[in-house]
């Protein structure tokens, strides 16, 4: 990545502003969204320069330092800009202090994307001269054709044998667009069914509409047809060891997301909770595993996971006392063996199917999953994580945090307002009916649980994340303001 001299920054700090350059005077308030367009629209490049634009932090509109301090904390909010999952695909990006004509200046500076469009909030967003805006249809056309001609990751390779038969239209425009695009944009949005797969990276182009391998991921019914790893095989053994009988086993086929909301479904079924009665006035409830931990850990699994040259699909294998997570290709680029989970150490194999998990809300942010496991796990009060790696695959190994004869999960919610439990868990971020069901210690959705949802619905605390469609299997619920304002009060 090219870095730019001192001189080469006083050049453009002294000259007015370009495609190439962009000057803010600090990062507060709206200025966060509107640095976030600019990285945006440097990393599409619209004018084809080949060269990193650079956002300017502390200077005003004639180059002048405005006397903005650059702090530690300063430069990490804009190194955010990157893994908060805002802009997707993930920007090439640096940080730094520079000084410049004797004053310090935050400087960001944004390489060309190799997958362009690049979108913000759904947007995407392009600069010509001086002028930042929303990329127009035909200026969206001219990104998708450049693509075509640059080196392209192995999830946005077409498929050979597939073709729009094997998608699904309704999954495409009915769950995934809405989460994509704003309903204004959508509004007026003209063109083809193609040109939109295109656009999100579906179909290897309008002209020619094969299906990519995140295209099979993310739309089709049965991706194990094309890509034959392209599901999750999951096994409770009745024992400690491989050779044990085997008690529960399921193919977990369909699409991405259909995957990992029928795995949340197992692996919650198979939890246990523990009750204890004696320590405290009140019931303590504790599970022989944190659900938060298990789902990070299955979904870096799947993001991370080889789809090429391997037929293994990723395998999830729960034993009495332990819990195996295996998936196929090992370290990746800045992840070595010896980086791997330690924080700062971040790659991906699958840019593009890391995209689609955070736009469908299965990945909140990037580059954090194995810590926030760790964090559930330490919580919950089960052993350390483990890890076996190398560069074909990766062996998660999940210790219980206490060990039950019987196999069938026998706890049910009697003590707590289930109200206040069920909004806490959304202050964490969003979650499913079933999620918030294991989180209650629930073996299902039941009709109380029903009844306390409707209930926060009809009182806007809570709202769901696809409103249209309120019996999607991909609903999810968050906090409204009122329900974040009520938990703070």
């Amino acid at each position: 990545m090219k870095r730019y001299s001192d001189k080469e920054l006083e050049q453009l700090l002294g000259e007015i502003e370009s495609d190439l350059a962009e000057r803010k005077e600090s990062f507060k308030g709206e200025t966060t969204k509107k640095a976030r367009q600019a990285v945006c629209a440097f990393a599409n490049d619209l004018p084809n320069h080949k060269m990193p634009g650079v956002l300017f932090i502390g200077v005003d509109d004639e180059g002048r330092h405005s006397g903005c301090k650059i702090t530690d904390e300063l430069l990490r909010n804009l190194a955010d800009m990157k893994t908060d999952g805002n802009i997707l695909p993930l920007p090439v990006m640096t940080v730094e202090k520079r000084v410049l004509n004797g004053g310090e200046v935050a400087v960001v500076t944004v390489m060309p994307s190799d997958m362009p469009p690049v979108k913000f909030e759904g947007r995407v967003w392009v600069r010509t001269g001086s002028r930042r805006s929303i990329a127009g249809e035909q200026e969206e056309r001219i990104l998708i054709e450049r693509r075509r001609y640059r080196v392209l990751p192995y999830d946005l390779h077409p498929v050979a044998g597939a073709s729009l038969k094997d998608i699904s239209r309704v999954i495409f425009e009915e769950e995934y667009l809405p989460r994509v695009f704003s309903g204004d944009i959508l509004s007026t949005d003209t063109r083809s069914y193609e040109e939109r797969l295109a656009s999100c990276r579906m179909v290897s182009s309008p002209e020619e509409p094969i299906p990519t391998v995140l295209g099979l991921l993310a739309l089709a019914r049965e991706p194990h047809k094309f890509l034959p790893g392209a599901y999750i095989q999951f096994l409770r053994i009745g024992g400690v060891n491989w050779g044990d009988s085997v008690l529960d086993e399921e193919k977990i086929t369909g699409t991405l997301a259909e995957q990992l909301e029928k795995l949340s479904r197992k692996l919650t079924s198979h939890n246990r909770v523990k009750v204890d009665y004696t320590s405290g006035p009140t019931e303590i409830r504790s599970s022989c595993y944190p659900m938060a931990a298990l789902e990070q850990l299955t979904r870096n699994a799947v993001m991370h996971r080889i789809y090429e040259g391997t037929n293994s699909p990723v395998l999830v294998y729960w034993f009495d006392d332990h819990i195996e997570i295996i998936n196929g290709g090992g370290a990746f680029g800045r992840v070595t063996p010896e980086t791997f989970g330690k924080p700062g150490y971040a790659d991906y194999r699958n840019p593009d199917i890391a995209e689609y998990m955070k736009i469908m809300g299965l990945v909140q942010r990037f580059g954090v999953g194995i810590q926030t496991a760790r964090r559930e796990l330490s919580l919950n009060g089960n052993p350390s994580l483990e890890f076996d790696v190398s560069m074909t695959s990766v062996i998660c190994r999940v210790r219980a945090a206490f060990l039950t004869e019987s196999p069938e999960l026998t706890a049910e919610v009697v003590s707590g307002d289930i109200s206040d439990r069920i909004m806490v868990m959304l202050s964490k971020g969003e979650k499913s009916a079933s999620e918030l069901a294991s989180g209650l210690g629930l073996k299902t959705v039941s009709g109380s649980l029903k009844k306390q949802i409707g209930t926060l619905l009809a009182g806007g605390q809570v709202e769901r994340t696809i409103p249209d469609k309120p019996n999607s299997r991909l609903q999810k619920y968050r906090l409204t303001r009122k329900g974040k304002n009520s938990i703070k009060g």
